[in-house]
Protein backbone atom coordinates (compact mmCIF):
# COMPACT_ATOMS: atom_id res chain seq x y z
CA UNK A 1 0.00 0.00 0.00
CA UNK A 2 1.58 3.71 -0.65
CA UNK A 3 1.55 6.68 0.99
CA UNK A 4 1.89 9.72 0.13
CA UNK A 5 1.60 13.38 0.79
CA UNK A 6 -0.70 14.61 -1.44
CA UNK A 7 -3.16 13.24 -3.27
CA UNK A 8 -5.56 15.93 -5.64
CA UNK A 9 -8.35 16.04 -7.68
CA UNK A 10 -8.66 15.50 -11.28
CA UNK A 11 -12.01 17.38 -12.34
CA UNK A 12 -10.27 19.95 -14.44
CA UNK A 13 -12.05 22.55 -16.10
CA UNK A 14 -11.35 25.07 -19.26
CA UNK A 15 -9.37 27.85 -18.34
CA UNK A 16 -8.33 30.94 -20.34
CA UNK A 17 -5.04 32.89 -17.97
CA UNK A 18 -5.26 36.32 -19.05
CA UNK A 19 -2.60 38.96 -18.52
CA UNK A 20 -1.77 42.37 -20.68
CA UNK A 21 1.60 44.21 -20.51
CA UNK A 22 2.34 47.39 -19.52
CA UNK A 23 4.85 49.55 -18.25
CA UNK A 24 8.47 47.83 -18.63
CA UNK A 25 8.70 44.75 -21.10
CA UNK A 26 7.98 41.45 -18.96
CA UNK A 27 6.10 43.39 -16.31
CA UNK A 28 2.44 41.26 -16.50
CA UNK A 29 -0.55 43.02 -15.58
CA UNK A 30 -3.53 41.66 -14.22
CA UNK A 31 -5.97 42.67 -16.78
CA UNK A 32 -9.77 41.16 -15.36
CA UNK A 33 -10.80 42.40 -11.80
CA UNK A 34 -12.89 39.66 -11.70
CA UNK A 35 -12.03 36.04 -11.87
CA UNK A 36 -14.86 34.28 -14.10
CA UNK A 37 -14.71 36.94 -16.40
CA UNK A 38 -13.79 36.06 -19.95
CA UNK A 39 -12.56 32.58 -18.64
CA UNK A 40 -9.42 33.52 -16.29
CA UNK A 41 -9.63 32.71 -12.73
CA UNK A 42 -7.76 33.89 -9.56
CA UNK A 43 -6.41 30.69 -8.57
CA UNK A 44 -3.23 28.72 -10.21
CA UNK A 45 -4.16 24.47 -11.12
CA UNK A 46 -2.54 21.86 -9.63
CA UNK A 47 0.14 20.00 -11.54
CA UNK A 48 0.13 17.19 -13.42
CA UNK A 49 2.18 15.33 -10.88
CA UNK A 50 -0.56 14.62 -8.42
CA UNK A 51 -3.41 12.68 -8.33
CA UNK A 52 -7.18 12.24 -8.65
CA UNK A 53 -9.99 13.11 -5.56
CA UNK A 54 -12.77 14.21 -5.67
CA UNK A 55 -13.96 17.68 -7.45
CA UNK A 56 -17.16 19.49 -7.45
CA UNK A 57 -18.93 18.23 -10.58
CA UNK A 58 -19.83 14.64 -8.77
CA UNK A 59 -22.06 16.61 -5.92
CA UNK A 60 -25.13 17.23 -7.74
CA UNK A 61 -27.89 18.28 -6.17
CA UNK A 62 -30.46 15.83 -7.07
CA UNK A 63 -28.47 12.82 -7.86
CA UNK A 64 -25.23 11.44 -6.50
CA UNK A 65 -22.51 11.43 -9.22
CA UNK A 66 -19.25 9.26 -9.70
CA UNK A 67 -15.74 10.30 -10.85
CA UNK A 68 -15.05 7.21 -11.46
CA UNK A 69 -12.49 7.26 -14.56
CA UNK A 70 -12.01 10.88 -14.00
CA UNK A 71 -8.06 10.00 -13.49
CA UNK A 72 -8.37 10.09 -17.43
CA UNK A 73 -8.32 13.94 -16.82
CA UNK A 74 -4.60 13.64 -15.09
CA UNK A 75 -3.66 10.82 -17.55
CA UNK A 76 -4.23 13.48 -20.43
CA UNK A 77 -2.48 16.29 -18.56
CA UNK A 78 0.43 13.86 -18.01
CA UNK A 79 0.44 12.96 -21.84
CA UNK A 80 0.31 16.60 -23.39
CA UNK A 81 2.80 17.86 -20.81
CA UNK A 82 5.11 15.09 -21.69
CA UNK A 83 4.66 15.47 -25.65
CA UNK A 84 5.36 19.28 -25.56
CA UNK A 85 8.39 18.81 -23.21
CA UNK A 86 9.54 16.47 -25.70
CA UNK A 87 8.89 18.36 -28.72
CA UNK A 88 10.65 22.08 -26.97
CA UNK A 89 13.98 19.36 -26.38
CA UNK A 90 14.17 18.65 -30.03
CA UNK A 91 16.15 20.58 -32.15
CA UNK A 92 13.82 22.77 -34.69
CA UNK A 93 13.75 20.59 -37.44
CA UNK A 94 12.58 18.00 -36.05
CA UNK A 95 10.16 20.43 -33.70
CA UNK A 96 8.68 21.79 -36.78
CA UNK A 97 7.99 18.04 -38.23
CA UNK A 98 6.72 16.71 -34.51
CA UNK A 99 3.28 15.06 -34.86
CA UNK A 100 2.06 13.22 -31.95
CA UNK A 101 -0.19 11.20 -34.03
CA UNK A 102 2.76 9.41 -36.00
CA UNK A 103 4.66 6.59 -35.05
CA UNK A 104 6.90 6.91 -32.29
CA UNK A 105 10.43 6.43 -32.53
CA UNK A 106 13.15 4.46 -30.78
CA UNK A 107 14.92 7.75 -29.44
CA UNK A 108 11.07 9.23 -28.36
CA UNK A 109 10.18 6.19 -26.13
CA UNK A 110 13.41 6.41 -24.33
CA UNK A 111 12.60 9.88 -23.93
CA UNK A 112 9.04 9.28 -22.36
CA UNK A 113 9.88 6.54 -19.87
CA UNK A 114 13.11 8.38 -18.79
CA UNK A 115 11.45 11.89 -18.57
CA UNK A 116 7.93 10.19 -17.68
CA UNK A 117 9.38 7.91 -14.44
CA UNK A 118 12.09 10.83 -13.85
CA UNK A 119 14.57 7.61 -14.04
CA UNK A 120 18.06 9.51 -12.72
CA UNK A 121 21.10 6.78 -13.33
CA UNK A 122 22.72 7.61 -16.35
CA UNK A 123 25.83 5.83 -17.81
CA UNK A 124 27.33 6.91 -21.30
CA UNK A 125 26.44 4.54 -23.70
CA UNK A 126 29.04 3.23 -26.83
CA UNK A 127 26.19 3.55 -29.50
CA UNK A 128 27.74 5.00 -32.84
CA UNK A 129 24.53 6.71 -33.86
CA UNK A 130 23.92 8.40 -30.58
CA UNK A 131 26.52 11.47 -30.39
CA UNK A 132 26.70 13.78 -28.12
CA UNK A 133 24.82 16.24 -29.51
CA UNK A 134 21.88 13.86 -30.40
CA UNK A 135 18.91 15.52 -28.41
CA UNK A 136 17.78 12.98 -26.45
CA UNK A 137 20.83 11.32 -25.71
CA UNK A 138 20.24 11.99 -21.73
CA UNK A 139 17.08 10.57 -22.53
CA UNK A 140 18.73 7.22 -24.00
CA UNK A 141 21.53 6.88 -21.77
CA UNK A 142 19.30 6.64 -18.91
CA UNK A 143 16.55 4.11 -20.55
CA UNK A 144 19.32 1.93 -21.54
CA UNK A 145 20.75 2.08 -17.56
CA UNK A 146 17.55 1.45 -16.24
CA UNK A 147 17.95 -1.94 -18.69
CA UNK A 148 14.43 -0.75 -19.89
CA UNK A 149 15.57 -0.83 -23.82
CA UNK A 150 18.40 -2.05 -25.81
CA UNK A 151 20.42 -1.39 -28.65
CA UNK A 152 21.57 -3.14 -31.65
CA UNK A 153 24.47 -5.97 -31.56
CA UNK A 154 25.98 -4.05 -34.57
CA UNK A 155 26.84 -1.13 -31.80
CA UNK A 156 23.74 1.07 -32.88
CA UNK A 157 20.63 1.97 -30.99
CA UNK A 158 18.88 3.18 -34.18
CA UNK A 159 17.31 6.37 -32.58
CA UNK A 160 14.91 7.65 -35.70
CA UNK A 161 13.74 4.28 -36.17
CA UNK A 162 10.27 4.11 -35.38
CA UNK A 163 9.58 1.22 -32.80
CA UNK A 164 6.58 -1.48 -33.66
CA UNK A 165 3.56 -1.92 -31.28
CA UNK A 166 5.24 -5.54 -30.39
CA UNK A 167 8.52 -4.08 -29.29
CA UNK A 168 6.80 -1.05 -27.47
CA UNK A 169 4.31 -3.81 -25.50
CA UNK A 170 7.28 -5.65 -24.87
CA UNK A 171 8.83 -2.50 -22.86
CA UNK A 172 6.13 -1.95 -20.80
CA UNK A 173 5.94 -5.61 -20.06
CA UNK A 174 9.06 -5.51 -19.01
CA UNK A 175 8.50 -2.64 -16.10
CA UNK A 176 4.76 -4.11 -15.12
CA UNK A 177 4.51 -7.63 -12.42
CA UNK A 178 1.47 -8.54 -14.04
CA UNK A 179 -0.03 -12.08 -14.32
CA UNK A 180 -1.25 -12.92 -17.63
CA UNK A 181 -1.77 -15.88 -20.61
CA UNK A 182 1.52 -16.12 -22.10
CA UNK A 183 0.12 -18.19 -25.27
CA UNK A 184 -3.05 -17.05 -25.89
CA UNK A 185 -3.41 -14.13 -29.27
CA UNK A 186 -3.86 -11.02 -27.86
CA UNK A 187 -7.28 -9.66 -27.83
CA UNK A 188 -8.96 -6.61 -26.93
CA UNK A 189 -12.59 -6.41 -26.60
CA UNK A 190 -13.17 -9.41 -28.54
CA UNK A 191 -10.92 -8.08 -31.34
CA UNK A 192 -7.23 -9.76 -32.19
CA UNK A 193 -4.62 -7.37 -31.91
CA UNK A 194 -2.73 -7.67 -35.24
CA UNK A 195 1.01 -7.39 -35.87
CA UNK A 196 1.89 -9.08 -32.77
CA UNK A 197 4.06 -11.96 -33.50
CA UNK A 198 4.36 -15.11 -31.10
CA UNK A 199 6.71 -13.76 -29.26
CA UNK A 200 5.24 -10.99 -28.02
CA UNK A 201 2.16 -12.93 -27.10
CA UNK A 202 3.24 -12.93 -23.53
CA UNK A 203 3.57 -9.32 -23.35
CA UNK A 204 1.23 -8.25 -24.98
CA UNK A 205 -1.35 -9.98 -22.80
CA UNK A 206 0.16 -8.35 -19.84
CA UNK A 207 0.24 -5.03 -21.03
CA UNK A 208 -3.80 -5.93 -21.92
CA UNK A 209 -4.07 -7.12 -18.41
CA UNK A 210 -3.15 -4.09 -16.85
CA UNK A 211 -5.52 -1.65 -18.23
CA UNK A 212 -3.53 1.35 -19.36
CA UNK A 213 -4.40 0.34 -22.78
CA UNK A 214 -7.96 1.28 -22.03
CA UNK A 215 -6.72 5.19 -21.35
CA UNK A 216 -4.91 4.96 -24.72
CA UNK A 217 -6.93 6.95 -27.55
CA UNK A 218 -7.60 5.56 -30.99
CA UNK A 219 -8.49 1.89 -29.36
CA UNK A 220 -8.98 1.28 -33.31
CA UNK A 221 -6.30 2.28 -34.58
CA UNK A 222 -4.15 0.75 -31.09
CA UNK A 223 -5.84 -2.97 -32.13
CA UNK A 224 -5.23 -2.65 -36.27
CA UNK A 225 -2.23 -0.69 -37.05
CA UNK A 226 1.62 -2.12 -36.74
CA UNK A 227 2.92 0.96 -34.63
CA UNK A 228 1.85 2.98 -31.78
CA UNK A 229 1.94 6.84 -32.02
CA UNK A 230 4.07 8.85 -29.11
CA UNK A 231 0.36 10.21 -28.28
CA UNK A 232 -0.80 6.52 -27.26
CA UNK A 233 2.60 5.86 -25.77
CA UNK A 234 2.22 8.75 -23.64
CA UNK A 235 -0.87 7.73 -22.14
CA UNK A 236 0.24 4.80 -21.76
CA UNK A 237 2.97 5.09 -19.30
CA UNK A 238 0.10 8.19 -17.56
CA UNK A 239 -1.79 5.17 -17.23
CA UNK A 240 0.65 3.23 -15.71
CA UNK A 241 1.67 6.26 -13.23
CA UNK A 242 -2.07 6.30 -12.16
CA UNK A 243 -3.08 2.60 -11.47
CA UNK A 244 0.34 1.43 -10.40
CA UNK A 245 3.40 1.93 -7.52
CA UNK A 246 6.23 2.82 -9.12
CA UNK A 247 9.70 1.84 -7.81
CA UNK A 248 12.94 2.37 -10.09
CA UNK A 249 15.39 2.61 -7.33
CA UNK A 250 16.41 -0.83 -8.82
CA UNK A 251 16.61 0.29 -12.84
CA UNK A 252 12.80 0.26 -15.03
CA UNK A 253 12.59 -3.75 -14.98
CA UNK A 254 9.76 -5.06 -12.72
CA UNK A 255 9.45 -1.49 -11.63
CA UNK A 256 5.50 -1.15 -11.67
CA UNK A 257 3.19 -3.25 -9.13
CA UNK A 258 -0.28 -2.87 -8.77
CA UNK A 259 -2.41 -1.76 -5.64
CA UNK A 260 -5.02 -3.35 -3.90
CA UNK A 261 -7.87 -0.73 -3.76
CA UNK A 262 -8.83 0.11 0.09
CA UNK A 263 -12.88 2.08 0.30
CA UNK A 264 -13.34 4.36 2.71
CA UNK A 265 -16.67 5.96 3.90
CA UNK A 266 -16.75 9.40 5.40
CA UNK A 267 -19.23 12.33 6.19
CA UNK A 268 -18.21 15.96 6.22
CA UNK A 269 -18.00 17.62 9.14
CA UNK A 270 -18.12 21.53 7.18
CA UNK A 271 -18.89 23.01 4.04
CA UNK A 272 -15.93 23.08 1.58
CA UNK A 273 -17.31 25.39 -1.67
CA UNK A 274 -15.86 26.91 -4.85
CA UNK A 275 -17.71 29.77 -4.27
CA UNK A 276 -15.96 30.94 -0.65
CA UNK A 277 -12.95 28.33 0.00
CA UNK A 278 -9.43 29.49 -0.18
CA UNK A 279 -6.13 27.29 -1.37
CA UNK A 280 -4.76 25.93 2.43
CA UNK A 281 -8.35 25.59 4.28
CA UNK A 282 -8.63 22.65 6.32
CA UNK A 283 -10.80 20.71 6.83
CA UNK A 284 -12.12 17.62 8.37
CA UNK A 285 -14.76 14.66 8.16
CA UNK A 286 -15.72 11.24 10.45
CA UNK A 287 -15.57 8.10 8.93
CA UNK A 288 -18.77 6.38 8.54
CA UNK A 289 -17.45 2.49 8.86
CA UNK A 290 -14.33 0.85 10.08
CA UNK A 291 -11.83 0.73 7.38
CA UNK A 292 -8.24 -0.80 7.82
CA UNK A 293 -5.27 0.84 6.79
CA UNK A 294 -1.49 -0.51 6.78
CA UNK A 295 -2.71 -3.04 8.83
CA UNK A 296 -4.57 -1.00 11.17
CA UNK A 297 -8.14 -0.99 11.69
CA UNK A 298 -9.30 2.74 12.31
CA UNK A 299 -13.29 2.47 13.40
CA UNK A 300 -16.46 4.57 12.08
CA UNK A 301 -15.76 7.84 13.77
CA UNK A 302 -12.33 8.67 12.97
CA UNK A 303 -11.22 12.05 11.99
CA UNK A 304 -10.24 12.23 8.42
CA UNK A 305 -7.75 15.87 8.10
CA UNK A 306 -7.79 17.00 4.33
CA UNK A 307 -7.00 20.93 3.19
CA UNK A 308 -7.86 22.83 0.06
CA UNK A 309 -5.29 22.57 -2.32
CA UNK A 310 -6.57 24.28 -5.39
CA UNK A 311 -9.86 26.36 -5.95
CA UNK A 312 -11.79 27.40 -9.57
CA UNK A 313 -14.49 30.03 -8.84
CA UNK A 314 -17.26 29.12 -10.52
CA UNK A 315 -18.46 31.73 -13.69
CA UNK A 316 -20.23 31.85 -16.89
CA UNK A 317 -20.94 28.92 -18.23
CA UNK A 318 -18.38 27.41 -15.78
CA UNK A 319 -19.12 24.97 -12.41
CA UNK A 320 -15.93 25.76 -10.72
CA UNK A 321 -14.12 22.90 -8.83
CA UNK A 322 -12.96 22.23 -5.85
CA UNK A 323 -9.79 20.05 -4.86
CA UNK A 324 -8.78 18.97 -1.66
CA UNK A 325 -6.06 17.02 -0.16
CA UNK A 326 -7.32 14.23 2.33
CA UNK A 327 -3.93 13.98 4.42
CA UNK A 328 -4.49 11.66 7.43
CA UNK A 329 -7.05 9.69 9.52
CA UNK A 330 -6.15 9.00 13.55
CA UNK A 331 -8.19 7.42 16.04
CA UNK A 332 -6.55 8.06 19.34
CA UNK A 333 -3.08 7.24 19.55
CA UNK A 334 -2.89 5.43 15.93
CA UNK A 335 -2.51 7.95 12.59
CA UNK A 336 -1.83 7.01 9.62
CA UNK A 337 -1.42 8.49 6.11
CA UNK A 338 -3.25 8.01 3.42
CA UNK A 339 -2.75 5.59 0.26
CA UNK A 340 -1.68 7.69 -2.36
CA UNK A 341 -3.54 6.84 -5.68
CA UNK A 342 -7.69 6.97 -5.93
CA UNK A 343 -9.47 5.10 -7.65
CA UNK A 344 -13.32 6.66 -7.86
CA UNK A 345 -15.34 8.96 -5.62
CA UNK A 346 -19.03 8.71 -5.23
CA UNK A 347 -21.13 10.77 -3.22
CA UNK A 348 -23.80 8.54 -1.83
CA UNK A 349 -25.46 11.34 0.17
CA UNK A 350 -26.04 14.82 -0.96
CA UNK A 351 -27.72 17.66 0.82
CA UNK A 352 -28.47 21.46 0.57
CA UNK A 353 -27.26 23.77 3.29
CA UNK A 354 -30.42 24.91 4.92
CA UNK A 355 -32.56 28.21 4.20
CA UNK A 356 -31.30 29.44 8.35
CA UNK A 357 -27.71 28.88 7.21
CA UNK A 358 -27.86 30.37 3.70
CA UNK A 359 -29.60 33.38 5.01
CA UNK A 360 -26.72 33.80 7.92
CA UNK A 361 -24.23 33.32 5.23
CA UNK A 362 -25.41 35.82 2.86
CA UNK A 363 -24.97 39.05 3.77
CA UNK A 364 -21.04 38.31 5.02
CA UNK A 365 -20.15 36.35 1.87
CA UNK A 366 -21.60 38.92 -0.47
CA UNK A 367 -20.59 41.85 1.34
CA UNK A 368 -16.78 39.94 1.37
CA UNK A 369 -16.55 39.11 -2.70
CA UNK A 370 -18.25 42.77 -3.99
CA UNK A 371 -15.07 44.66 -1.74
CA UNK A 372 -12.68 41.78 -3.34
CA UNK A 373 -14.02 42.38 -6.47
CA UNK A 374 -13.98 46.39 -6.04
CA UNK A 375 -10.53 46.42 -4.45
CA UNK A 376 -9.02 43.97 -7.47
CA UNK A 377 -10.36 46.52 -9.93
CA UNK A 378 -8.98 49.58 -7.67
CA UNK A 379 -5.63 47.96 -7.19
CA UNK A 380 -5.18 47.11 -10.44
CA UNK A 381 -6.22 50.70 -12.06
CA UNK A 382 -3.22 52.01 -10.00
CA UNK A 383 -0.82 50.03 -11.01
CA UNK A 384 -1.91 49.71 -14.67
CA UNK A 385 -1.92 54.03 -14.32
CA UNK A 386 1.71 54.08 -12.30
CA UNK A 387 3.25 51.74 -15.13
CA UNK A 388 2.15 54.16 -18.06
CA UNK A 389 3.07 57.11 -16.24
CA UNK A 390 6.31 55.52 -15.87
CA UNK A 391 6.61 54.32 -19.68
CA UNK A 392 4.92 58.21 -20.77
CA UNK A 393 7.69 59.58 -19.03
CA UNK A 394 10.33 57.57 -20.36
CA UNK A 395 9.24 57.96 -23.71
CA UNK A 396 9.29 62.06 -23.45
CA UNK A 397 13.00 61.46 -21.61
CA UNK A 398 14.02 59.50 -24.59
CA UNK A 399 12.07 62.13 -27.09
CA UNK A 400 14.50 65.14 -25.80
CA UNK A 401 17.79 63.30 -25.59
CA UNK A 402 17.58 61.86 -28.80
CA UNK A 403 16.60 64.69 -30.54
CA UNK A 404 19.73 66.98 -28.61
CA UNK A 405 21.92 63.88 -29.13
CA UNK A 406 20.97 65.06 -33.30
CA UNK A 407 19.10 61.80 -33.27
CA UNK A 408 15.87 63.90 -34.31
CA UNK A 409 14.03 60.45 -36.13
CA UNK A 410 14.64 58.27 -32.90
CA UNK A 411 12.93 61.43 -30.78
CA UNK A 412 10.12 61.83 -33.11
CA UNK A 413 9.52 57.77 -32.95
CA UNK A 414 9.85 58.07 -29.33
CA UNK A 415 6.87 60.96 -29.41
CA UNK A 416 4.89 58.67 -31.55
CA UNK A 417 5.45 55.88 -28.53
CA UNK A 418 4.07 58.09 -26.08
CA UNK A 419 0.52 58.40 -27.62
CA UNK A 420 0.86 54.77 -28.06
CA UNK A 421 1.36 54.08 -24.77
CA UNK A 422 -1.42 56.90 -23.44
CA UNK A 423 -4.00 54.43 -25.89
CA UNK A 424 -2.77 51.26 -24.19
CA UNK A 425 -3.67 53.11 -20.62
CA UNK A 426 -6.49 54.23 -21.49
CA UNK A 427 -7.83 50.84 -22.59
CA UNK A 428 -6.78 48.90 -20.15
CA UNK A 429 -8.48 51.12 -17.39
CA UNK A 430 -11.74 50.77 -19.42
CA UNK A 431 -11.31 47.09 -19.22
CA UNK A 432 -10.58 46.88 -15.98
CA UNK A 433 -13.62 49.39 -14.96
CA UNK A 434 -15.80 46.83 -17.17
CA UNK A 435 -14.54 44.11 -15.72
CA UNK A 436 -15.35 45.59 -11.79
CA UNK A 437 -18.69 47.13 -12.71
CA UNK A 438 -19.85 43.07 -14.30
CA UNK A 439 -18.29 41.09 -11.21
CA UNK A 440 -19.99 43.35 -8.63
CA UNK A 441 -23.42 42.31 -10.70
CA UNK A 442 -22.02 39.08 -11.26
CA UNK A 443 -21.36 38.58 -7.43
CA UNK A 444 -24.87 40.06 -6.43
CA UNK A 445 -26.79 37.87 -8.64
CA UNK A 446 -24.99 34.46 -8.21
CA UNK A 447 -25.40 35.56 -3.99
CA UNK A 448 -29.24 35.66 -4.52
CA UNK A 449 -29.12 32.47 -6.96
CA UNK A 450 -27.51 30.54 -4.48
CA UNK A 451 -29.89 32.23 -1.75
CA UNK A 452 -33.23 31.56 -3.31
CA UNK A 453 -32.43 28.20 -5.56
CA UNK A 454 -28.86 26.88 -4.01
CA UNK A 455 -29.60 23.51 -6.40
CA UNK A 456 -28.32 25.50 -9.38
CA UNK A 457 -25.09 26.76 -7.79
CA UNK A 458 -24.41 23.50 -5.62
CA UNK A 459 -21.84 21.81 -8.58
CA UNK A 460 -18.91 22.91 -6.94
CA UNK A 461 -19.20 22.13 -2.89
CA UNK A 462 -19.28 19.45 -0.53
CA UNK A 463 -22.05 20.28 2.41
CA UNK A 464 -21.72 18.95 6.04
CA UNK A 465 -22.86 15.50 6.30
CA UNK A 466 -22.45 14.12 2.93
CA UNK A 467 -21.44 10.95 2.85
CA UNK A 468 -18.71 9.79 0.33
CA UNK A 469 -17.49 6.73 -0.83
CA UNK A 470 -13.26 6.96 -1.67
CA UNK A 471 -12.15 3.95 -3.46
CA UNK A 472 -7.93 3.73 -3.35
Amino acid sequence: MRFSKEMLTAVSVFCLTSAVMAGQPGAPIQAYAHPTLFGSQGHSLVTTENDVIIGGKICKPCHAKTIENKQNVVIDRFAKDMLKNMKDKMDARRADLFNPKMPVLRSELAFILADGLDLKDVKANSYTDVTAEYWAKDQIDRALTADVMIGYPDSTFKPDQPITKAEVLATFAKMMDVSADKNAAPAIDGQAVKYVPKWAYGAANEVIASGILNKAPDKDKLIKDEYLSKEQVAYMLGAMKSGFVIDTSNGAVNCATKYEPVAIKIKLSERLSARTSNVGDTFTAKTTEDVTIAGTCFPAGSTVKGVVSSVARPGIKKPGYIEVKFESIKNGDNCAEFPKKLSSAQADVLKNPNIISRLLGAPFSMAGRIVGVAGRTVSSGVEVVANGLEEYGDNWSDAFCDTASLHPLKGLKSVGSSFITVGKGVYNVVKLVGSGVFGVCYEFVDEAKYLIVPNTTNDSCMNPDEELTIIY
